[in-house]
């Protein structure tokens, strides 16, 4: 992100990047939904469905096309996949700016995505081509700059944020806006054309007649796709194709049901993110999921078009808008796939479409039989038809149908797939006679209208095949009819001399192999397009964790371990002491009895076997390095190893060293304060509290924690997240709190019987501590009982971390264990695998975000495990 503002940072505008803090958003229930740019609360629909559907997993695994790759920069006008953070060890703005975004993002997008009729408003600003010239009014130009920022955010934060985070927080909100570009009928108004005056156009599937819905679904669909370049294809078949499914699933029921314009919207984005699904997906996987395809997105949205008793809220207009996109669509997936699987697997969807044509034709010779006479009260008529079967017919619908399924929607649909599937349509549809004729009408009235001189004869017999060579009757002085701009003259196919560069060739892509689209045409016009490979695919581990994931409702505050292996940091040659994650979750710390601290990214790679390399080694130390951690407000490491080290984490460069001041009194324990206070508080092991400001020399405070006894070293230290009070605890199993405000004692008491391990401060003033006792015990900083207390059976709990109000605890049988801070004792244990983790359990740390685990272990080596 830092250097992607340059287009604009002429323009005066501010680097969003820094300081921007995204945790504090409020998590969306699954009802509400964006309308206009705001949160709005919808009617209740089924809540668990949309929850279920967006887990749902495809019944095929799509990693056959997934594989590793070299890194790519996959967006042109965006940061490169890893780099967006920290470039290399020297880069300092970037990775400096890169923490100040917390990872923790329940991403809500309301305020960096526009509302539709300012979008519109801009001219058809689309955010996805920085090299688009500007609009001339100011406004528009604002708009433009405003939305390309948006994207570029989005995108950025969904390769920070990881697979799984931007899976459920990015992709899911990006969902659930695409339909809101299509509500209400701002977004249903056809774009005025240049061509439109060409009425044979109709029989072009690339002639798509674009809605304004389209123009500002835009940067929506390619933040969308851009997701989909970083994690690879598993994002289309096990996030967006459950989700579309879900978008047009019918109601639950049954009769006379009317949309409404929240559906009608969410049918409109399903069929145009199916699709641009489709033109990514690879052989392998559209063979694979093409009965689901079919089943799940084809039929479901052909049954509201084709319905005879459900009302579109849009009218006439929006089902015209859905019949038009779904034409496409299927002619999209026929290229694909070939004539023979098209008969295989989409006769079905093919001959519904053509069916509504007989249904109206027979209805409008049965007008009088429509009288609702004999239908009881709140019933609708239901009239017979010749294929023997009654259908309900709602006959104020009627006029709607007329409207939609006119003589030339019938040649819009009959060209293409007469030309895409020859022969075949004979057998896949009982009734494209009647069709057939209905185009020819349509041609003659054409040929009448518009005093077009006498080439415009088709002759068309009645009987099917010999239709079917003619291929409508196209004229071969017409460069827009017949199928992609090409025209059918007899059996041969004739390209037109002036068709454009970007128009297809002959419809040799039908075979479905090697059918690579256009050679420079743009996106829209394209039939496969290959996603890039990029270095963070998912693929193993990673993909079986991330369908899981993907699944968990987002109101599970529970952390659950599966001890799924995810990545592994090989590098250090002693046992790891410490590891700190920094707050932004794609870098952590690691502190060695190797005498080095290093610096390690935490981007996802590989099946979960990969071993990644650190970024930087700090190897100034001259003992075993007991702690480390960040400094937040100024972006600091520090270190110790008796002595405090604090180092620039994007040079490596020492900036301080803070000696003890006898070297028969080393420092026993450290902690740093919590932002935005840039004080380090050190233990000695005379039992001295010590403050030292970064920004100055010398000590700060100095404070005596023995007050006479002798509580022994102290073992550990904690400042509260407020950074108004740390407590110290001691080898005896005491435990001393400090005012830092005055340096007053303010508690004194002996919390264990055997020495404190590890102590953590909380919200709300409540304390956890460690022992080697065998117990963990929570408490609140001024009462004197504990609020619980957990007992070990084997080992001390050497090893904990914090998750909300859950304690992830470690011990050196390599157990790891889950226990709430507010509810009664109970305490769930998974012994770590050998196969998963090696070695004796050193150190743990959370990733809050994430849900990941780091463990740290005796033979230098730290792994990933979810």
């Amino acid at each position: 992100m830092h250097g992607e503002p340059a287009a604009s940072s002429g323009l005066g505008l501010p680097d969003y990047t820094s300081g921007v803090s995204f945790h504090d958003q409020a998590d969306l229930p699954e009802t509400e939904d964006f309308q206009a740019g705001l949160y709005v609360a919808e009617s209740p629909q089924s809540q668990e469905a949309e929850a279920v559907s967006l887990g749902r997993l495809s019944d095929k695994s799509s990693t056959s096309e997934t594989s590793l790759g070299e890194e790519q920069a996959v967006d042109e006008g965006g940061a490169p996949v890893d780099k967006s953070s920290l470039r290399s060890g020297d880069s300092s703005q970037d990775l400096k700016q890169s923490e100040d975004v917390t990872g923790a993002s329940e991403l809500t997008l309301s305020d960096t995505v526009l509302s539709m009729e300012t979008v519109v408003a801009s001219s058809g600003a689309d955010g996805e081509e920085e090299e688009e010239p500007l609009t001339e009014q100011p406004e528009g130009k604002e708009q433009k700059i405003l939305l390309d920022t948006a994207c570029k955010m989005v995108r950025w934060l969904s390769a920070k944020l990881g697979p799984t985070v931007a899976s459920r927080h990015v992709a899911r909100n990006l969902l659930r806006l695409l339909t809101s570009c299509y509500v209400g009928p701002t977004g249903q108004q056809f774009m005025a054309s240049s061509d439109e005056s060409i009425p044979l156009s109709a029989g072009n599937i690339y002639q798509k007649r674009p809605v304004l819905g389209d123009m500002v679904s835009g940067p929506v669909l390619s933040c969308l796709l851009h997701i989909a370049y970083l994690y690879g294809e598993p994002v289309l078949t096990y996030q967006y194709l459950p989700y579309i499914s879900y978008l047009v699933a019918p109601g639950s029921t049954s009769g006379p049901s009317r949309l409404n314009s929240r559906k009608e919207a969410g049918l409109l984005a399903a069929v145009t993110l199916t699709q641009k699904i489709i033109v990514y997906l690879s052989d392998t996987t559209l063979m694979d999921i093409l009965p689901r395809i079919s089943h799940e997105v084809l039929l479901p949205v052909l049954s509201f078009l084709t319905s005879l008793i459900t009302g579109f809220p849009g009218g006439a207009q929006a089902r015209t808008i859905l019949c038009m996109k779904t034409i496409s669509l299927i002619a999209l997936i026929c290229l694909r796939i070939g004539q023979e699987m098209v008969q295989q697997h989409l006769s079905e969807p093919v001959a519904t479409f053509f069916q509504v044509f007989p249904w109206l034709h027979e209805l409008r010779h049965q007008d009088l039989k429509l009288d609702p006479v004999g239908s009881t009260e709140g019933q609708l008529p239901e009239v017979t038809f010749s294929d023997g079967q009654q259908r309900p017919v709602d006959p104020s619908l009627l006029d709607e149908l007329q409207k939609v399924f006119t003589l030339e929607m019938a040649y819009t649909i009959y060209v293409p797939f007469s030309c895409l599937l020859g022969d075949i349509i004979q057998k896949i549809v009982p009734n494209h006679e009647l069709v057939g004729e209905l185009a020819r009408l349509y041609l003659e009235s054409i040929s009448l209208s518009s005093c077009s001189p006498a080439s415009v004869e088709p002759s068309v017999p009645s009987t099917g095949p010999e239709w079917d060579a003619q291929g409508g009757g196209c004229p071969q002085d017409d460069s827009h009819s017949g199928t992609f701009g090409s025209v059918l003259v007899g059996n041969r196919i004739q390209i037109p001399t002036d068709s454009q560069p970007e128009s297809p060739g002959p419809l040799g892509p039908i075979s479905g192999v090697g059918s690579r689209g256009l050679s420079s045409g743009s996106e829209d016009n394209a039939l496969k397009r290959e996603l890039p490979r990029s270095a963070h695919g998912l693929s193993g581990n990673w993909l079986a964790y991330w369908q899981y994931e993907i699944g968990v409702s987002q109101q599970d505050a529970h952390f659950h371990f599966h001890q799924i292996r995810l990545q592994s940091f090989p590098g250090h040659s002693g046992a790891i002491k410490c590891v700190a994650p920094l707050n932004s979750e794609d870098f952590f710390l690691s502190a060695s009895k190797d005498r080095t601290v290093r610096l390690w990214p935490l981007y996802n790679y590989g099946d979960g076997t990969s071993e990644t390399a650190p970024r930087l080694v700090y190897a100034q130390h001259r003992k075993s390095v007991f702690y480390v951690g960040q400094l937040e407000a100024p972006q600091y490491v520090v270190s110790c190893d008796g002595a405090v080290h604090v180092w620039d984490p994007f040079t490596g460069k020492p900036l301080r060293t803070v000696e003890p001041l006898d070297s028969r009194v080393p420092l026993t324990a450290v902690a740093v304060m919590p932002a935005p206070h840039t004080s380090i508080t050190m233990a000695s092991s005379d039992s001295t509290l010590r403050f030292v400001d970064c920004r100055k020399p010398g000590l700060q405070h100095e404070f005596r924690l023995g007050g006479g006894l002798n509580p022994g070293l102290v073992r550990s230290l904690a400042v509260s997240p407020s950074g108004r009070s740390v407590v110290a605890g001691f080898s005896s199993g005491f435990m001393v709190l400090l005012d830092t405000r005055t340096g007053l004692v303010l508690r004194g008491w002996p919390a264990h019987e055997g020495d404190i391990l590890q102590i953590k401060a909380v919200e709300g003033s409540v304390l956890v501590s460690s022992s080697s006792d065998h117990s963990l015990t929570v408490w609140k900083e001024l009462e004197q009982k504990p609020t619980h207390h957990y007992k070990s059976a084997s080992d001390p709990i050497h090893t904990f971390d914090l998750y909300g109000s859950e304690v992830v605890t470690g011990t050196v049988a390599n157990k790891i264990g889950v226990c709430s801070l507010l509810e009664p004792p109970s305490q769930a244990t998974t012994k770590l695998s050998s196969e998963n983790f090696r070695g004796t359990l050193t150190s743990l740390a959370l990733l809050p975000t994430k849900r990941h685990l780091l463990l740290g272990s005796d033979n230098g080596v730290i792994r990933l495990l979810a």
